[in-house]
C-alpha cells in the first residue's frame, strides 16, 4: 500500500468519524426528544418540546462544574469522557443506511461483533467509575446496582451473538462469522426454516428487552432511580461532566438500536426498488432512520412507559432465569431447525412464503 492511499484511507476515517459524531449526537438527542414527546401522549401529558435535549445539553456545557470535597477528581472527570468516547466508537463499527462502517476492516475485520461486546460495556463501566470516585453513598448504591445489571444482562446477550455467529458458520464459504460485514450480508431470516424462524424471534424478543438495561431506562433504571437514591450514579455530576453523560447515553441508544438492526434487519431498499448512485444511498439512510425510530420506540419507549421500576434483585432475576431460558429456547430451536431441513429438505421460510 503507497503513501497516498494511505493518506486517502486516514483522511476518510478522521472525516467518517467526525461525521459519525456528529450524526450519534444530533439523532440521539432527536430521538430521545421524540422519545419523550411519545411517553408523555401515553400518559395524558403534554411533554416537553422535541427539541429539550438540545436545550439541555446546551444549558449544563454553559453551567458551573462542581466536583465535591471527597471526590476523587482526575477520576471523577476522566470517566464521562471515556464513557463519551466509548459510545461514539461503537459506532464507528456499525453501518448506517447504504454506508458501510468507518473502521469496517481497518482496525479489525474477523471478530469486531466480540469488540462491541466489550465497547458496550465501557460506558457502564465509566458510570460505576464515576459513581464510586464521586464519594456520595447514593452514588456508590447506583454503582453497586449498576455492575449487579451489567453481570446479569451479559449472558443472554453473549447467547444472541454466539447463536448467530454459530448458525452462519454451518454454511458454505462462509469465514469471519463474528463480522458485521458478513451477518448483514446473510441475513438470517432468508436461511432459516420455521422452526428456525421462530427462534429468531425470541433472540429479537430477548434483545429488545435487554436494550433497555443496556440504557439504564425503565424498568432497569435501579441504578440511577430518582425517588429512591436521588439519580444514584449520577447525583454529584453537573456542569459538563453530566452534559457529556447525557450526551452518552443519547449516542449509546443510537448504537444499541443500530446493533439490533445489523443483526436482525440489516435490510435496504435500493436493491427492491433498483436504485444505484446518490438516491440509493438517500432512500437507504432514511429507511434507516426508520427502522432505527421503531427499534427505539418498541425497546425503549413502550417498556418504560407500560412498566413499573423494578427492584434490583428483580432486575437479576428476569436475566439470569426467564431471559436466559427465552435465549436458550431460541439457541435450541436453530439447532433443531438447522437438522430438520437437511434430513427433511424443508424448505427455508422466504422460499416458503416465494419471497427469493
Amino acid at each position: 500500500m503507497d503513501i497516498g492511499t494511505v493518506s486517502i484511507t486516514i483522511l476518510t476515517v478522521i472525516f467518517g468519524a467526525i461525521g459519525v459524531t456528529l450524526f450519534g449526537i444530533i439523532i440521539g438527542l432527536l430521538y430521545k426528544g421524540i422519545d419523550r414527546k411519545i411517553a408523555a401522549h401515553m400518559q395524558g401529558r403534554v411533554g416537553p418540546p422535541i427539541r429539550q435535549p438540545f436545550l439541555d445539553v446546551i444549558k449544563l456545557f454553559v453551567k458551573e462544574n462542581i466536583v465535591p470535597d471527597n471526590a476523587i477528581p482526575w477520576v471523577f472527570h476522566l470517566a464521562p469522557i471515556i464513557g463519551l468516547i466509548a459510545s461514539i466508537t461503537i459506532l464507528l463499527y456499525l453501518p448506517i443506511g447504504g454506508f458501510p462502517a468507518v473502521l469496517d476492516g481497518i482496525i479489525t475485520s474477523k471478530g469486531d461483533l466480540i469488540l462491541l461486546l466489550y465497547l458496550l460495556i465501557i460506558p457502564s463501566l465509566a458510570l460505576v467509575t464515576g459513581g464510586f470516585s464521586s464519594g456520595s453513598p447514593y452514588a456508590i448504591v447506583g454503582a453497586q446496582r449498576e455492575m449487579a445489571t451489567m453481570i446479569a444482562y451479559e449472558f443472554p446477550l453473549a447467547i444472541i451473538i454466539v447463536t448467530i455467529a454459530w448458525r452462519l458458520s454451518l454454511m458454505q464459504n462462509v469465514s469471519h462469522v463474528f463480522t458485521l460485514s458478513t451477518i448483514t450480508s446473510i441475513p438470517l431470516w432468508n436461511i432459516l426454516g420455521p422452526l428456525g424462524f421462530i427462534g429468531m424471534i425470541l433472540l429479537l424478543l430477548t434483545l429488545i428487552i435487554v436494550t433497555p438495561a443496556e440504557l439504564s431506562k425503565i424498568p432497569f433504571d435501579a441504578p440511577e432511580a430518582e425517588t429512591e437514591i436521588a439519580g444514584g450514579l449520577l447525583v454529584e455530576y453537573s456542569g459538563r461532566n453530566l452534559a457529556m453523560f447525557y450526551l452518552t447515553d443519547a449516542v449509546k441508544t443510537v448504537a444499541m438500536g443500530s446493533i439490533i438492526i445489523a443483526l436482525f434487519f440489516p435490510y435496504n431498499l435500493s436493491p427492491i426498488l433498483s436504485m444505484n448512485g446518490y438516491p440509493a444511498y438517500i432512500i437507504d439512510f432514511l429507511f434507516y432512520l426508520l427502522k432505527l425510530f421503531l427499534v427505539i420506540l418498541f425497546s425503549v419507549t413502550l417498556i418504560r412507559v407500560g412498566v413499573a421500576r423494578l427492584k434490583i434483585d428483580q432486575i437479576v432475576y428476569t436475566y439470569w432465569v426467564p431471559l436466559t431460558l427465552l435465549a436458550l429456547i431460541g439457541l435450541i430451536c436453530i439447532m433443531w431447525d438447522q437438522t430438520i431441513m437437511t434430513q427433511f429438505g424443508i424448505p427455508s421460510v422466504v422460499e416458503i412464503l416465494g419471497l427469493t
